[in-house]
C-alpha cells in the first residue's frame, strides 16, 4: 500500500524530535585548578576560610575529588606559596650588589604575601618541597653565597629573613581587617597612640612618654626596610 500523502506531507512540515541534549563535560579537577581555587578563596574570603571543603565547593565538587591531587590542607599550603614564588624574579648574583639584590627578592615577597589576606601563614613552620618555592630559596642562598657569606650563616640568615617578612605581612593583613570591621576601637590611628602614650604617668613611663614619637614613627615599609637592614648589614662577608 502505497503511503497517505497527507501524513507524508504531515512528517514533512514535522518539527524534527529534538536529540536528548548532553550533558556539559565537567572539567577534570587537576593541580592548577585545586591551587586556583584555593588562592580565589584567600583573596576574597581570607585565609581562615581556607578549608578543603571550600576549595572543593568552588570547584562545584565534593572534598573526596580533591584527594586525588592533594595529601592535605599542609599540601594546598605548599601549593599556594609555591604559585606565588613562580612570580618572583630573581636576579643574577652580583657580588658588588648582594645586599641589594637581597632586599629587592624580599620586598616581591612581601608585596605577593599583602595581595593574599593571611597567606604567609602558610609559609610559616612548613619544608617546601613544592619545586618554585625552593627554586626562590636556590636564588636567595646563590645571592648570599655570591656577597661571600659563609654557608652556615647564609642558610641562617635566609630563614630568619623568611621568617621575619612572613610575620610582617601575617601582621600587616591582620590590621587591615580589623581595620575593615566596625566596633574595633581598639585599633587606634597614629594620633591616638600617640595621645595615650603621652598621657601616661610619668613616673612610670618615663621613657615612653618622653620618645613617644619615635616610638610610633615610621610609614609605609619602613620599619620593614629597617628590620631587613639590620640583618643584612650585620652579614659579614668571609675575607679571601
Amino acid at each position: 500500500m502505497s503511503p497517505d500523502p497527507r501524513q507524508s506531507r504531515a512528517a514533512r512540515h514535522a518539527r524534527p524530535a529534538a536529540e536528548p541534549a548532553s550533558a556539559p563535560r565537567r572539567k577534570p579537577i587537576t593541580v592548577e585548578r585545586i591551587t586556583d581555587a584555593a588562592l580565589e578563596v584567600v583573596a576574597t574570603e581570607g585565609y581562615d576560610a581556607l578549608t578543603i571543603r571550600r576549595v572543593a565547593a568552588v570547584l562545584g565538587t565534593g572534598p573526596s575529588s580533591l584527594y586525588a591531587h592533594i595529601v592535605n590542607k599542609d599540601d594546598i599550603d605548599d601549593l599556594l606559596i609555591g604559585r606565588l614564588y613562580s612570580r618572583v624574579v630573581l636576579p643574577a648574583p652580583d657580588p658588588a650588589a648582594w645586599r641589594e639584590q637581597l632586599l629587592g627578592v624580599y620586598a616581591q615577597i612581601r608585596d605577593l604575601y599583602l595581595e593574599y589576606p593571611g597567606i604567609s601563614r602558610a609559609a610559616l613552620a612548613s619544608v617546601p618541597t613544592n619545586l618554585e618555592t625552593l627554586r626562590v630559596g636556590e636564588g636567595i642562598l646563590a645571592i648570599l653565597l655570591t656577597g661571600g657569606i659563609e654557608p652556615r650563616t647564609a642558610g641562617w640568615a635566609r630563614d630568619a629573613l623568611s621568617l621575619y617578612v612572613s610575620a610582617y605581612a601575617l601582621e600587616q593583613s591582620l590590621v587591615r581587617h580589623r581595620r575593615r570591621q566596625q566596633h574595633q576601637e581598639w585599633v587606634l590611628s597614629h594620633e591616638e597612640l600617640l595621645d595615650r602614650f603621652t598621657a601616661l604617668p610619668a613616673e612610670e613611663f618615663p621613657q615612653t612618654r618622653r620618645h613617644a614619637a619615635e616610638l610610633i614613627s615610621g610609614t609605609g615599609h619602613d620599619r620593614f626596610d629597617f628590620a631587613l637592614g639590620l640583618i643584612v648589614d650585620n652579614l659579614r662577608p668571609t675575607s679571601g
